[in-house]
């Protein structure tokens, strides 16, 4: 029923030919005029388009599709979704018109603003939770509420799943994505440890269905008001606590404030009782789906994307992936520093050379300044990883060897070794392996926060607890 987004993506060398069928389509569909189309800094093509309609000054978002494999739904299921989210009185924008090449969903611009939505972007710019955003995140809870309460019917009628059992409550949405690395032809060993891990520890007897965000604690707000819910292209039937659980795996890199607090909120708003075993759950399936998405952006050669972005979400997704495991199996991690660094002097002169004539390429429609500031980012992160590659890979090497009593020559042959060794376990290997996995993407974190980072950056911002809450 679904098609992987990005099996067949279109050569991206052509924005001056997308502006020119996006600009026709809205002249000839929805009888604007005097349209500007601005590119937005996106892991997607996302425009935001200004025009004269119906002899109004009028704004509009223009959605497309991903560049490359990252989850299992195709666009006109996003924008399916969408519809009947509005059309049950869901704050969502409505859906004005779909383009058909190049494939974009035209939609109605929502005022208001939201914290940066990328890691990278989190760790550049900080993230916070005003008075205001606070009283709006607690409205959120109070929609997340409703939009649970709409009869699941609704959205298979518009193409959504039925989930047929416990299992496919809890993992339908995971085999999706789980699927893709068949497609893509790539994998790791984290992805067959937690692949396993999940089918063996998915919640039993679970009945409940709603329709989910999928990514969930995306919206604007203006003052304390929610102007829009954002995002619903994952969507899917399941258990309402995986939207829950995406809120937890979310903060701190967005600042999502008090999120006990919230949860709270939702429970007294919907009328259900919280699963906290079931929220613990899934945290560690959300952030193992959302490893994927980068995992796949890492291999891509297509124009576009940001590469240090997948990078970056890769070490911090799959740590705090980890951490959720760890609180589950109540296993206690190790800690890790950051050793001197290793000196590279000609590699940082090359590096060097090419960020500084990266950062003289003019800026023009097709290559904006936040574009060539994400190709930048690559030999940035290229010239600090290379200060401690030689320790990061043969920690990994070392403590691949001494698990899986293999003899490894170099990383690759490291990992076809710890793989063998997964693919072999069971859960009597849970503690070693989680343990294992913490180390290998601690290491790539403290490289990205690099020497004496802050206490609280980012990239090292470790999960709090939930299943404490039971006890409350």
């Amino acid at each position: 029923m679904f098609k992987p987004q990005g099996t067949t993506p279109r050569d991206h060398d052509t924005h001056d030919a997308d502006v020119a069928l996006l600009t026709a389509y809205l002249e000839d569909e929805l009888g604007a005029s005097q349209i500007e189309l601005h590119k937005e800094r996106r892991w997607r093509p996302v425009w935001r388009a200004t025009m004269m309609r119906n002899g109004q000054p009028t704004e509009l978002l223009l959605k497309g599709e991903r560049t490359w494999l990252t989850h299992p739904y195709p666009l006109d299921y996003e924008k399916d979704m969408q519809r009947t989210l509005h059309e049950n009185g869901v704050p969502i924008p409505a859906i004005l018109g779909y383009c058909p090449e190049p494939a974009a969903i035209v939609m109605e611009w929502v005022r208001g603003g939201r914290d940066p939505g990328l890691i990278q972007q989190a760790i550049e710019q900080g993230s916070e939770m005003t008075e205001d955003r606070w009283q709006a995140s607690l409205s959120y809870m109070e929609i997340l509420a409703r939009m649970h309460s709409i009869p699941p019917e609704k959205f298979v009628a518009a193409g959504a799943l039925m989930p047929a059992d416990d299992r496919a409550i809890a993992l339908g949405n995971f085999e999706l994505f789980h699927a893709m690395t068949g497609m893509n032809g790539i994998s790791d060993p984290f992805i067959h440890f937690f692949a396993g891990w999940l089918r063996r520890n998915y919640p039993k007897g679970t009945s409940r269905v709603s329709f989910l965000t999928g990514d969930c604690g995306q919206f604007l707000s203006d003052g304390p008001e929610v102007t829009c819910i954002l995002d619903v292209e994952i969507g899917h039937l399941g258990d309402p606590m995986r939207d829950l659980a995406c809120y937890r795996g979310r903060h701190p890199i967005e600042n999502m404030g008090d999120v006990p607090a919230l949860f709270l909120h939702y429970e007294q708003a919907s009328g259900q009782p919280l699963d906290y075993d079931a929220i613990a759950f899934h945290t560690v399936a959300f952030l193992c789906e959302a490893y994927y998405g980068p995992f796949f952006g890492l291999h891509d050669m297509g124009r576009g994307g940001d590469w240090v972005e997948s990078m970056v979400q890769i070490a911090v997704i799959g740590r705090r992936a980890v951490e959720a495991l760890a609180e589950i199996i109540g296993l206690e991690l190790d800690d890790i520093t950051l050793p001197p660094p290793e000196a590279t002097p000609l590699e940082d002169l090359a590096l060097g050379k090419l960020i500084a004539e990266l950062g003289r390429l003019p800026e023009s429609d097709a290559l904006p300044d936040w574009q060539r500031n994400v190709l930048a980012s690559i030999p940035h992160y290229l010239k600090n990883r290379g200060h401690y590659r030689q320790w990061c890979e043969a920690a990994d090497i070392a403590e691949t060897a001494a698990l899986t009593g293999s003899h490894p020559a170099n990383v690759t042959e490291a990992d076809a070794a710890l793989t063998r060794f997964i693919t072999a376990a069971g859960a009597e290997q849970d503690a070693a392996l989680t343990r294992l996995f913490h180390r290998r993407f601690l290491r790539q974190c403290l490289i990205i926060a690099g020497a004496d980072p802050a206490p609280d950056h980012i990239a090292l911002a470790k999960m709090e607890p939930i299943l404490d809450r039971k006890l409350d």
